[in-house]
């Protein structure tokens, strides 16, 4: 065993594995019971927890801005002469696919038309609600998400390449823990958590994009919409994904991740030029200043009063706990790829560009559907309300050469969906192996398997509920671990870089824990 999976952590992968065949046999078995247990678990952390997700992520956002900004700013991810391993534009289009990959392409449409309609309060279908519809459209994919990953990847990153720590989630909290705390039964609890979170996390993404694979397939081919169809779908793309995590971050992964990056521009610029161009760039800039003006109302509103029952928990609070599960596999992947990068590089290249893109993936794919159902055409409303999945090829649709441009689509799902999968097998890996940057090829298969047949299995017992439920569940307690990990790289930083006395500044990139003697910021502007 030991010789096929290679050197790992038996109680982390033992505990691990066991939670998961657990929950595959169970939703295997008795499904219709495992979704009423998820719709269950569901109520009760929306209802009474919803307003402490949006707290929290909230303040990540506060937090992952200071640090950028600080002092702290300076510190160098990595040994003082370490160079970063990979191009910046490489390292854009690993972080980007890692971190948004198919739930980018299946919200793109869906989700803007979805709240045009039923909006999160006022009247649906009017040009009111369509302006609502874009502007809670950014704030779910905008800094929020991204605030997520940039608070775990950080101190990822720095335990890792500057402490000399294992990648795990574990060494992270070393501040506080020590390190026979974080050797003990909290730091393998800890780990544990970030591999459950991990698994459950990527398998709404796997579950996601193998409905809209379905969805595309039915459209452009006439395949069968079906629950079987989309089992098959998991099942030969998690083959493909297991092959791409094997063959290594700087084959495989990056490859396919710049592969997708191009398709998405080829489709981003397709229907830019192709749909109302003139409506898609007004959209982004109206959308832009809507979302800054009105970003801290959004960030807390939970909805008190009861205007919309059951959104503010359907939407907001899924989206805050779907990118929280998926913390520590983007956050561990992307702290992977940014060795040699500065904390202020890392957090606002991690923060602000992927939002940029983002918006503009946003803008250009909801606001063509917005403009056809302004105008009275295109069916987008009802294909959203029968199938989710189905809205980006019901764009398609109204678009020349529709069966090109949603075979494009397809693949570029599918590419989408392979890289995310990838990535989280990867983490997985790393994580259940102590910290190993190059697990061996059977704990990658390992739990590829295993990511595979969760989706499966969370697709058979509830469809897209089970898939939100998942996600909520396992993202709330490490929502407080990630608390901590802010607390404790505080706590680190503040022992590489303690406060200068008046008037001396402290060299980061030579000796981090001496002052460079003698030279004053007078004696610099000198």
């Amino acid at each position: 065993m030991n010789s096929f999976l290679g050197k790992i952590d038996k109680a982390i992968f033992g505990i691990s594995v066991v939670v998961c065949a657990i929950f595959v046999l169970w939703g295997a078995i008795i499904p219709e019971k495992a979704g009423q247990t998820f719709s269950t678990w569901q109520a009760f952390f929306t209802d009474n927890f919803g307003w402490t997700y949006m707290i929290v992520v909230a303040a990540f956002i506060v937090f992952a801005v200071w640090i950028a900004c600080s002092k702290y700013g300076k510190i160098k991810l990595g040994k003082d002469d370490d160079k970063p391993e990979y191009s910046t534009w490489a390292w854009f289009a690993m972080l980007f696919s890692a971190g948004m990959g198919i739930g980018l392409v299946f919200y793109s449409v869906a989700e803007p038309i979805y709240h045009f309609t039923a909006p999160p309060f006022g009247e649906g279908s009017t040009i009111e609600s369509a302006g609502v519809a874009m502007r809670y459209t950014f704030l779910h994919w905008g800094l929020h998400p991204w605030a997520i990953y940039a608070v775990v990847g950080l101190p990822l990153a720095y335990f890792q390449f500057r402490k000399g720590l294992p990648g795990l989630i574990s060494s992270c909290l070393h501040p506080i823990l020590g390190d026979d705390g974080i050797k003990g039964p909290i730091g393998k609890g800890v780990d544990v958590l970030a591999v459950f979170a991990t698994v459950f996390g990527v398998a709404t993404s796997l579950g996601l994009g193998a409905m809209q694979i379905n969805s595309g397939l039915n459209y452009v081919y006439g395949v069968v919409n079906s629950t079987s169809v989309t089992m098959m779908i998991i099942g030969i793309v998690t083959v493909l994904f297991i092959i791409s995590a094997v063959t290594g971050i700087s084959r495989g992964i990056k490859y396919l991740s710049t592969m997708n990056m191009y398709l998405a521009f080829f489709l981003l610029l397709f229907t830019l030029f192709l749909g109302p161009t003139k409506f898609i760039l007004n959209t982004f800039t109206d959308t832009i200043g809507a979302y800054l003006q009105n970003l801290i109302q959004m960030s807390f509103w939970t909805d008190p009063h009861g205007t919309n029952p059951g959104w503010t928990g359907g939407w907001t609070i899924f989206y805050w706990a779907w990118w929280i599960a998926w913390g520590p596999f983007v956050g561990g992947f992307i702290a992977r790829i940014s060795k040699g990068r500065t904390v202020k590089e890392f957090v606002l290249g991690t923060l602000f560009v992927p939002v940029l893109l983002s918006f503009i993936w946003m803008s250009v794919f909801g606001a063509t559907g917005l403009n056809l159902e302004l105008a009275g055409i295109g069916g987008i409303a009802e294909a959203v309300s029968a199938d989710m999945s189905t809205a980006l090829f019901a764009l398609f649709a109204n678009l020349p050469l529709t069966a090109i441009i949603s075979t494009v689509g397809i693949l570029m799902i599918a590419t989408f969906f392979i890289t995310s999968a990838d990535s989280a097998t990867f983490v997985c890996s790393m994580f259940t192996s102590g910290g190993n940057l190059e697990p061996k090829t059977g704990l990658k298969v390992c739990w590829g398997v295993i990511e595979g047949a969760v989706a499966a299995v969370l697709l058979f017992a509830g469809g897209l509920g089970a898939l939100q439920t998942a996600s909520i569940v396992a993202a709330f307690p490490f929502m407080i671990v990630i608390i901590f990990m802010m607390v404790a790289t505080v706590k680190a930083f503040q022992k590489e870089l303690p406060s200068a006395p008046a008037g001396v500044e402290y060299d980061v990139q030579s000796k981090t824990d001496a002052p460079l003697a003698h030279v004053t910021m007078a004696e610099k502007i000198k």
